[in-house]
């Protein structure tokens, strides 16, 4: 191996993914009641069918970026062992978590001369950075060493698409992604958002759906509009506590797209606290975004 990759646990990678490439993860904390929780624990599971019946019942959730030292603490052992280090971070637009790992590769950079840091914007969100994260894996295994793993990222990471809607206004309106007349009007009349994230990193509502299937269908027409080979494609979706939605979302790629394969798994509790329940995002390799 090359050099190692460390990630965040907004990647909101399976356990599976994350052992089959030996990712290294800092996680992000969210707090219930006050509590805090971490949202990534190397070979545990969190309850997350749990975690979003809190959030139904309405209790008090808040959530914060993982701080530079986390970062470091991640790092620098791979760096003693004379490793080098790739780091991509959850996108700058949506948490600090980018610019703390950032700060950690600076100073270790300097501590560790004789090493390679190197820190990478997502510009992604959820599993979109984790299927970013997931090509640099596939870099690494083709033979790429890390400075071209990370040119790669640099010019490819505008291509990774990320469409999503959700089912419930009421988490968006609470984050401050929509006002609370469009989240009053939407509820009554079954109107649904269809948001993306776009080339800065940040959340952008593009267009509404009348009804959950019509904004489930949005998604894929937008795939449909910008997806490139799609049959070679193994592209991730993932879920608020909606598993049938989102296989349903999986179905219609299957059908309209003809998609190699698919990836599902939850959105995790530091997302999830501003999408809420009901969430359904798609992530693919398109075009642009």
């Amino acid at each position: 191996m090359s050099f190692e990759i460390v990630t965040d646990s907004s990647c909101n990678l399976p356990n599976e993914v994350i052992d089959r490439y030996d990712l290294k993860i800092v996680s992000l904390v969210f707090m219930v009641e006050g509590k805090p929780y971490r949202s990534y624990v190397k070979g545990e599971e969190n309850d997350l069918k749990r975690f979003y019946t809190m959030m139904r019942n309405k209790e008090n959730i808040t959530t914060s970026c993982a701080n530079e030292q986390a970062c470091a603490d991640a790092i620098e052992p791979l760096l003693k062992e004379g490793k080098d280090v790739l780091f991509i971070g959850f996108s700058s637009a949506l948490s600090g978590t980018y610019q703390e790992g950032a700060k950690a590769c600076e100073r270790l950079q300097k501590m560790y001369p004789e090493r390679k840091v190197r820190a990478v914007d997502s510009l992604c969100a959820s599993l979109g950075e984790g299927l970013l994260v997931t090509y640099a894996c596939q870099c690494r295994e083709s033979g790429y060493d890390i400075e071209t793993t990370y040119e790669w990222l640099e010019d490819n990471k505008r291509k990774l698409c990320h469409w999503f809607t959700v089912d419930d206004l009421f988490f968006l309106k609470r984050g401050g992604r929509v006002s609370a007349a469009t989240a009053v009007l939407g509820t009554m009349l079954g109107i649904k958002p269809v948001m993306h994230v776009d080339d800065q990193g940040r959340l952008i509502n593009v267009a509404k759906a009348r009804g959950r299937r019509g904004s489930l269908d949005a998604l894929v027409d937008r795939m449909e509009k910008t997806c490139i080979n799609p049959e070679k494609q193994t592209i991730y979706i993932s879920h608020g506590d909606c598993l049938e939605d989102a296989q349903y979302v999986a179905d219609r790629c299957r059908e309209r797209l003809k998609v190699k394969d698919v990836l599902i798994h939850y959105v995790d509790p530091v997302i999830g606290a501003h999408s809420g329940p009901g969430t359904v995002a798609l992530f693919f390799f398109g075009e642009t975004r």
